[in-house]
């Protein structure tokens, strides 16, 4: 017999299964069956390269977890297959290479390349083989990869088929035939960024020693190592002269000192230098102006210092507030400005015949433009940059091809999914490559995201990309979406970078399923000039960042056909951790949230505690108060005001942001009596390496938002 009071909870959970299933079928337009494994099926283009002769390139495509390498030859083109990894092991493929003839290509396979700290292979499946860092050689012709040596960061010698690479911070060296490895040289300190000169005799390399660092030149085992102008400033990024000669660097000062400020934006000043490889004399060429403009660069590349033709040294900097390309003789004088304007240059490659440079800019005809990448190219004499992909297209990371006949890089737009393609030197039409693997992807069930403006309470401009869906309820959920980095920019089309191109995918499957959803490009974001990416007062510094998220989900609020009392955030990295603030300090404005792998206590934060090196306790600084700060400015301490639920995911391996974060706000909310759900996938890392892992995160952030929205 059943009681009235089990009656009443079945009636209970009838109801409940029935407002959620209508709630659940209100989000979706009619007819609408777009699943999370269509949005996230495209192939994930990277690690573009040219060989150095002909028309050759290759890179790597991640479909579904399977990461393969493909190439495609002139004059058509077509896409070729060259490995064959067929399961989603989590297993990176980067660092691609091509022998000097272009028939053998060089790659490595394991590691997390995007690591803040750790050089242990990561094990995402959890496998009891522990995995390795290896690398490997796959003929262009075919065959099977060939595995050569337990090692990271391979270089290819531009004669010849000699090899170097790192292996426990020392350089390591063998021939493309060989069947082991061995040290080249012995030099204290960690060696890395090793680059061969133009006739393959000599290689230069960096001796980080901590506070210090030297650039070295190798010739053989009976030649003592030749250091650069040796001082005790920081020199890094060494690029050798087209004759062999001369070796151009960059140089900062060492670390240490008296305390530096941490709680005032302070210059960051760099120079460059060029020494003579036989003597090791120095001299500088040119030093950056002492303001906050001449720091030191943060994007793409940082310098992308290059030796350029007619003895032209070529470089990036953000001296009129902006990240720009500058170009200066190698024996010193004025630096030339060769991209003017109100953009910022990323991706910046020379050509084989070192007379011009092509990059990536948010520039064009179009307003919205600001908020997509095309492609330039610029002489290295004259600003007199070129536009050669105009539109609404969305590209990045072009290379010359070796017969200097065309640029390669990789595109999309706000549907199609990016894929490499190629297009003549001086412009034209570009060609897709590998369009046949996109054949059955659904982009046209994806909206056009449209460029917004709205200001903070401060004043400053914030952009957004508003994805409206095509049909659905007159009153909509409102989601608004935070990227991590923080110096990152989200674009009106797919992203650059894997992590990115999933989340867009993913707010594509938000408005395909009748969510209003919000990108915030909020300032310490790059696109919007030098002073929106380093802002007073942001970070662990203030959080001045967060009043352009809130003002964000106010401006979400009052667009018609949003729901007010129903919206939500999520985001990962910094992203979490502003999601966190949000759900923290405005519990009024957010319904619910889902946090990826945020910082939510900067005190606890390793990379806080850096700085405290600096400090000496006989010397006055504001570390006690930037500690003070840091802890206003975290999401624990506000969590007594954390009204709304939300949902925490990490993995525990994670590289970049402790797993103590997550752990410490579990242990917060509960004693608070928030209500939260927690997926940890363990061994995973910050950015998931199994696409596995990636559907089990998005399928628990769908599923958490259909029941809280």
């Amino acid at each position: 017999m059943t009681t009235r009071s089990a009656w009443h909870r079945r009636l209970l959970l009838l109801a409940l299964t029935l407002g959620l299933a209508g709630s659940a079928s209100a989000q979706r337009a009619p007819g609408d069956t777009l699943s999370l494994e269509q949005v996230l099926s495209y192939p994930f283009p990277s690690n573009l390269i040219a060989a150095p002769q002909g028309g050759r390139i290759a890179w790597v495509f991640n479909q579904d977890g399977r990461r393969n390498i493909w190439t495609a030859d002139a004059p058509d083109y077509s896409a070729k297959q060259v490995t064959h990894y067929d399961q989603d092991d989590g297993q990176e493929l980067t660092s691609l290479a091509f022998s000097a003839d272009g028939q053998t290509l060089v790659y490595v396979r394991g590691g997390d390349h995007d690591a803040n700290w750790s050089e242990v292979p990561p094990d995402p499946t959890s496998s009891p083989i522990k995995p390795r860092i290896e690398i490997f050689a796959v003929p262009i012709g075919g065959g099977e990869p060939r595995r050569l040596a337990e090692g990271d960061d391979p270089v290819l010698s531009p004669v010849g088929d000699r090899l170097v690479f790192t292996r426990d911070n020392q350089i390591w060296t063998m021939a493309l035939g060989d069947t082991t490895a061995k040290p080249l040289f012995y030099a204290r300190g960690d060696i890395e960024s090793a680059t061969w000169s133009p006739d393959g005799t000599r290689l230069a390399f960096v001796a980080d020693r901590g506070d210090h660092s030297f650039i070295g030149v190798f010739v053989n085992d009976s030649t003592p190592i030749q250091w650069l102008a040796p001082s005790t400033s920081r020199d890094f990024m060494p690029r050798w002269s087209p004759d062999g000669k001369q070796i151009a660097f960059v140089r900062m000062p060492g670390r240490g000192g008296p305390p530096r400020p941490m709680l005032k934006l302070t210059p960051s000043p760099w120079a460059i230098w060029v020494a003579d490889v036989a003597t090791g004399q120095g001299r500088q060429v040119w030093q950056s102006p002492n303001t906050l403009h001449g720091s030191y660069p943060t994007t793409d590349g940082d310098a992308n210092l290059n030796w350029a033709a007619g003895d032209r040294l070529v470089f990036l900097a953000d001296l009129d507030g902006w990240p720009h390309l500058y170009s200066i003789p190698a024996a010193g004088g004025d630096p030339m400005l060769l991209t003017p304007g109100h953009f910022m240059t990323e991706f910046v490659a020379l050509s084989p015949d070192k007379r011009s440079l092509v990059y990536a800019a948010n520039a064009g005809p179009d307003s919205n433009d600001i908020d997509r990448r095309h492609i330039f190219r610029v002489a290295v004499d004259r600003a007199e940059p070129k536009l050669l992909t105009p539109g609404a297209g969305v590209e990045w990371t072009p290379v010359v091809t070796g017969d200097s006949r065309s640029i390669a890089f990789i595109g999309g737009d706000a549907r199609k999914p990016p894929l490499p393609a190629v297009m003549p030197l001086d412009g034209g039409k570009p060609r897709p490559i590998g369009s046949e693997l996109i054949a059955n992807f659904p982009a046209a069930r994806f909206v056009t995201p449209r460029k917004v403006i709205f200001r903070a309470p401060d004043g400053t401009e914030i952009h957004g990309q508003l994805f409206m869906p095509a049909s659905g309820p007159a009153r909509k959920p409102g989601l608004i979406f935070v990227h991590g980095g923080p110096p990152r920019q989200m674009l009106l089309g797919w992203h650059y970078m894997d992590y990115y191109t999933h989340s867009y995918a993913v707010n594509q499957y938000f408005a395909n399923h009748g969510y209003v959803v919000l990108s915030v490009n909020y300032r310490l974001g790059i696109g919007y000039g030098h002073d929106f990416h380093h802002p007073e007062h942001a970070g662990r510094a203030g959080e001045s960042e967060y009043q352009d998220v809130k003002a964000g989900a106010e401006y979400l609020r009052k667009l018609p056909g949003v729901d007010s009392a129903r919206v939500g955030i999520w985001g990962g990295s910094y992203g979490g951790l502003l999601t966190a603030l949000g759900l923290a300090r405005n519990s009024d404005l957010f319904k619910t949230g889902v946090d990826f792998h945020g910082v939510h206590d900067w005190p606890t934060d390793e990379g806080l505690w850096q700085n405290s090196s600096e400090r000496r306790p006989y010397e006055p600084n504001d570390f006690t108060e930037a500690m003070n700060v840091a802890w206003q400015s975290s999401p624990a301490a506000d969590v007594a005001k954390w009204k709304a639920p939300v949902l925490l995911i990490q993995g525990d391996d994670d590289r970049n942001v402790h797993f103590n974060q997550t752990v410490g706000l579990a242990q917060r909310l509960r004693k608070q009596g928030v209500r939260f759900e927690e997926l940890v996938l363990p061994d995973e890392i910050h950015g998931f390496l199994r696409h596995a892992s990636w559907l089990k995160a998005d399928h628990a952030m769908v599923d958490w938002f259909r029941r809280e929205l």
